[in-house]
């Protein structure tokens, strides 16, 4: 009898032992963070930086070499089409040392020897005009008698004729001598100071706002110098520099959404046109890129950006995709499973691992064409220890 409560004792105890290994083996439930897959809108954008740019800009330029007047416009002061902007005292003559004095002389002699050159070979041409037209007029009195051939009285025209264009080109050729006798006299005429007061107005071609001036203070330029840019602040444009590989989705006429600008709200815009030719930017990280401009036309309230002008920068999301009724979850449930799209979906309290088919996908969403329904509860950033079936209690 002793034996047999002995017996019931140590199996009750290695019972309870059991029990309490059971107890200390059993999982416990992982703590995961949930989310639930929504049926919405989905937008598919490409995010890049770009600057404003003024529509229309007018560079005015020097319209020969002189001195220019300190220029009293500054950078957003406003002028109108014909005001003055600029005053500009043409070159002076330059001064001849004692060699180039010489060697001006020496051309002027040679120039005036090529005048009366040319107007000898002038004279010898009217000479052989006139014998020319004596010799007509002999050779038309003797085929009036019937004393010469037909052949005969056209060789003596086109001797005139012939003689005519000779004395034409020689006239040309005096005048041209005459024209370069001219120039080299013109090169030891007295230089002066003050350019002979010759003074020019360089005016505004436009209504619109000084953009930027480039001189600062009086100054000698040549001709063609940029002396102010021009432009109407009220008409911009944005200019984004895209990757090629993003360029090539962009299409004329998409929407865009202008933000981080300064304002309160985003503003609108639409795609006007893609650059047709590309460009290599070196990155922040040393990697050469090939880049595109895309140029994107301001369509929103005028008053919500005036203070917005030439140069300034903004945050450009040109919209390439968009669906108002899609399944979407966030990408931060997703994870690979071999070459498939996997989440971990609950059920009755566990992990189900569950494949997808995805369409579009975003930084933050994708879209779900197959393996789930809006509703369903799938883990965000599922641990590396979660595995397909295991318990799962929500984080609170």
């Amino acid at each position: 009898m002793t034996r047999l409560r002995r017996s019931r004792g140590l199996l009750l105890g290695l019972t309870a032992l059991g029990a309490l290994v059971a107890v200390a083996l059993w999982p416990s439930a992982v703590t995961v963070d949930l989310t639930t897959v929504t049926r919405g809108p989905l937008s598919v954008t490409i995010d890049e930086d770009g600057d404003t740019r003024v529509h229309h800009r007018f560079v005015v330029s020097a319209p020969l070499a002189g001195r220019v007047e300190r220029i009293d416009l500054d950078p957003g002061d406003t002028v109108t089409q014909g005001a003055p902007v600029a005053r500009l005292h043409a070159e002076p003559a330059q001064f001849l040392d004692a060699r180039s004095r010489a060697e001006a002389a020496a051309a002027m002699e040679a120039a005036r020897g090529l005048v009366g050159r040319a107007r000898a070979d002038e004279q010898r041409a009217r000479a052989a005009l006139d014998l020319a037209t004596a010799d007509l007029a002999r050779e038309e009195a003797l085929d009036a008698s019937g004393l010469t051939t037909r052949q005969a009285l056209d060789t003596r025209k086109s001797g005139v004729a012939t003689a005519r264009e000779a004395l034409n080109a020689a006239g040309f050729a005096v005048a041209a001598a005459t024209a370069d006798l001219e120039r080299a006299r013109a090169r030891l005429l007295p230089a002066s100071l003050d350019g002979g007061g010759r003074t020019i107005t360089v005016t505004s071609p436009v209504d619109g706002v000084v953009l930027k001036r480039f001189l600062d203070s009086e100054s000698v330029v040549p001709a063609g110098a940029k002396l102010v840019e021009l432009g109407d602040p009220r008409h911009v444009e944005i200019v984004a520099d895209l990757l090629s590989s993003d360029a090539v989705r962009v299409r004329p006429g998409m929407r865009v959404a202008l933000t981080e600008w300064g304002g309160d709200r985003a503003m609108g815009g639409v795609v006007e046109r893609v650059e047709p030719s590309g460009f290599t930017k070196v990155s922040a990280l040393g990697v050469e890129e090939q880049r595109v401009n895309v140029i994107i036309d301001v369509d929103d309230d005028r008053a919500a950006w005036t203070a917005m002008g030439d140069g300034f920068r903004v945050e450009v999301a040109i919209t390439v995709w968009h669906a108002d009724d899609v399944v979407t979850l966030p990408t931060g449930a997703l994870f690979r499973d071999g070459t498939d799209w996997a989440v971990f979906a609950i059920a009755d309290g566990r992990a189900r691992l569950t494949r997808l088919t995805l369409g579009h996908r975003t930084p933050l969403a994708a879209e779900v064409t197959a393996g789930l329904d809006a509703g369903a509860r799938v883990v965000v950033h599922p641990p590396d220890t979660l595995a397909d079936g295991d318990r799962v209690t929500p984080r609170q």
